[in-house]
């Protein structure tokens, strides 16, 4: 699904969402910033792709945020990636993720937190703290919803 970012429904989007167009006379360092934000962020997003301990889904919406306050192009390039885009669109427009990734998230996260907190940890408290973190972070993705147009291929 290709979503075409134009400028009308860019400012709607940025309307609806409470957040402000860019604007012409806003200060080139200000963009400069976002835009730099945005991207480290997009950078760390990918990285929390492979990485669990990186949450994915908010540093994308991190940077959404950033482009959409600094760069039309960017948060258009951003929404309309064929990788991206998709894994950020279901919990903009529903404020819901795939369940593949639901389980594949929490799959991921007790994985890495279990071999961290009995493998590499040797003090109690943090391996403790570990897995409470890991719990939180479950309950929260158990309790979003599931996106409802999923691809049955997926």
């Amino acid at each position: 699904m290709l979503i075409v970012m134009d400028t009308q429904h860019f400012q709607e989007h940025v309307a609806k969402t409470k957040g402000k167009p860019v604007e012409a006379n806003q200060s080139p360092v200000v963009r400069w910033s976002l835009q730099t934000i945005g991207l480290a962020a997009v950078g760390l997003g990918i990285l929390g792709i492979f990485l669990p301990v990186l949450p994915t889904v908010p540093l994308f919406l991190l940077a959404l945020a950033c482009f959409a306050r600094s760069s039309v192009r960017f948060y258009a390039w951003l929404l309309n990636h064929q990788r991206l885009g998709p894994i950020i669109r279901p919990y903009l427009n529903q404020g819901a993720i795939p369940s593949h990734a639901k389980f594949k998230a929490i799959f991921l996260i007790w994985l890495s937190i279990s071999f961290s907190a009995f493998v590499l940890i040797n003090v109690n408290w943090v391996r403790l703290l570990l897995l409470l973190v890991a719990l939180g972070i479950t309950i929260y993705l158990l309790r979003l919803p599931v996106a409802c147009n999923e691809r049955s291929n997926e």
